[in-house]
């Protein structure tokens, strides 16, 4: 049976203001956010998830598959009906598996393309905005080098999007020099549970240049 496109409304205006980390994100929206713990992720980014379903946007998470029962947990406590939320559309649950380590290995352009996808039937549905969320762990599995990691990173930000991108790491599974260079290939930083502007944000054609001596083009 094909599906009824959602339904939007006046409080899903891509204009309208996204709240998170006590502020209001910007036009930059390819967001790090570093948490000590579990307990600290979720206390950042629970508010965050839970106005994106209030106001009828569509939620991806791209999940740890050893937390996936954990995440799940964490958003029934939080109020949000995950079966529901599933059955109607709203809710996208993936595991790393599903996207950034589809077929056992990390490719930057497939992966791109399958995000793009996602968007795109995002869009088929009748969401405006789409809310990003990806556990970030994946880049420490045997299947990915940092190197790749960071590429895809810089690069994400050579398409612009409307779409909140909120990748989520967990420090004590990344070392510093990789945390530093992670910082450089993001706008915006999310850290001591406060959002802000990244002094430290590389523009990605340099940081490609400057790394691989990457063709800038946009990928596609």
């Amino acid at each position: 049976m094909k599906q009824t496109p959602h339904k939007t409304h006046d409080s899903q205006e891509p204009d309208q203001p996204i709240r998170i980390g006590g502020t209001i994100l910007g036009s930059r929206r390819h967001i790090c956010a570093f948490f000590k713990s579990h307990d600290d992720h979720y206390g950042v980014l629970l508010p965050f998830i839970q106005d994106g379903f209030s106001s009828g946007e569509k939620a991806v998470h791209i999940v740890n598959p050893t937390r996936r029962d954990e995440h799940v947990q964490r958003l029934n406590a939080a109020g949000i009906d995950v079966a529901a939320g599933q059955r109607n559309g709203q809710l996208e649950l993936l595991e790393w598996a599903d996207v950034h380590l589809q077929g056992g290995t990390f490719d930057a352009d497939r992966t791109r393309k399958l995000i793009a996808g996602i968007r795109r039937h995002a869009r088929d549905q009748g969401f405006r905005r789409v809310r990003f969320v990806t556990h970030m762990e994946w880049a420490v599995e045997r299947h990915v080098g940092v190197d790749g990691l960071l590429e895809y990173e810089a690069s994400a930000n050579l398409v612009p999007s409307e779409d909140p991108v909120i990748c989520a790491y967990e420090l004590a599974n990344f070392g510093g020099d990789v945390v530093v260079d992670i910082m450089r290939t993001h706008p915006v930083i999310i850290i001591g549970g406060i959002l802000q502007e990244n002094p430290f944000f590389v523009p990605p054609e340099e940081f490609l240049r400057e790394r691989h001596g990457f063709d800038s083009a946009v990928p596609r």
